[in-house]
């Protein structure tokens, strides 16, 4: 243990095998507390609060663990107009909101040319930074919407174990989402990956595995959270992830990427509301925080939640004074 603790301080990486005995440690404590040390070199007090827009829930994927699934026939589908995507993201931004997340299915009716003209009209706008969240694309799609002016791309590869991404994807492979993401880093986005705890079959070695994707790609961001059953999926009577190895997976993942931003993820809160607090010690220096409308946020259920949007100017400035209550300073 304490060699292991002497490479971290040391900035050494760390091996599946030594990651996977780290998640495993009875007292995580001292790992916590290094975690948030490196948070703090490198990015302080601050926590960037950054607004999420899911403009679309159709999709045509068939994930197992998704009540977003093609076949998933209870949702209500919806997708907004291009006039309300802009009317809620400025909106967003005279609340105080620096980033918007445009997040989707992977609903082909949003062709590139699309995504990019709103990139292209939110940076006319507006000085926000655009992520992108819409699934697997074209090289030539993601280079198209990168010159729009998209700064970051976010997809989570969910696993790296690729029979486990293979019995929960029916409609993809582990290697296309992997090589989606090495095309999104060499087009110069800030690249952003991540993956769950909780998953059917998954080990301790999957978990690190997964740390040292993120590692390797190199993502400049990553969510990880717990699974969360929905009761329209496959998945829908399998136990819940937990939120005390989502938050050592985070912490790991601070140390191995002490540069990336790295959020509370929303399914976090959905278990525990008062997770969203903790795991800021655990070397999180972000948080995404729900602005689609109110008649369509309802209808976006990858896992339930009882995360509503009523007033995206009231909510941001409560989540600032959580923020502050914690000691931390909201951006």
């Amino acid at each position: 243990m304490n060699n292991l603790i002497h490479k971290i301080k040391n900035r050494d990486e760390l091996t599946r095998e030594e990651l996977s005995y780290l998640l495993a440690l009875d007292d995580f404590s001292k790992i916590f507390r290094l975690a948030d040390d490196i948070r703090n070199e490198n990015f302080g007090n601050y926590v960037d609060i950054r607004a999420i827009l899911e403009f679309s829930n159709y999709c045509k994927r068939k994930c197992k663990y998704c009540g977003l699934n093609s076949t998933n026939k209870n949702v209500k589908r919806y997708r907004m107009s291009v006039d309300e995507i802009l009317e809620t993201v400025k909106t967003a931004y005279y609340a105080g909101y620096k980033t918007i997340v445009l997040q989707s299915g992977e609903d082909n009716y949003y062709t590139a040319k699309m995504i990019g003209d709103i990139v292209r009209q939110i940076k006319k706008h507006t000085s926000m930074a655009v992520t992108v969240s819409s699934g697997e694309l074209s090289y030539e799609d993601y280079k198209y919407i990168k010159l729009c002016g998209a700064d970051r791309y976010l997809l989570k590869h969910e696993t790296s174990d690729e029979k486990i991404y293979s019995y929960l994807h029916s409609c993809g492979t582990l290697k296309n989402r992997l090589n989606a993401l090495k095309n999104l880093k060499s087009l110069g986005y800030y690249t952003g990956s991540g993956f769950m705890i909780g998953l059917p079959f998954q080990t301790l070695d999957t978990i690190a595995n997964d740390i040292l994707t993120l590692a390797s790609i190199p993502c400049d961001m990553a969510g990880i959270g717990p699974f969360i059953a929905h009761s329209d999926t496959p998945l829908r009577d399998l136990q819940n992830g937990s939120t005390e190895l989502t938050k050592r997976a985070v912490a790991l993942t601070r140390i191995m990427l002490p540069k990336a931003h790295l959020p509370a993820t929303t399914a976090l809160g959905v278990i525990d509301s008062k997770e969203k607090d903790n795991i800021f010690s655990c070397g999180a220096n972000v948080i995404m925080r729900k602005v689609t409308p109110q008649k369509y946020e309802q209808y976006y259920s990858i896992y339930p939640s009882n995360i509503k949007v009523s007033d995206i100017y009231k909510e941001r400035k409560i989540l600032e004074q959580q923020i502050k209550n914690l000691g931390r300073i909201p951006v």
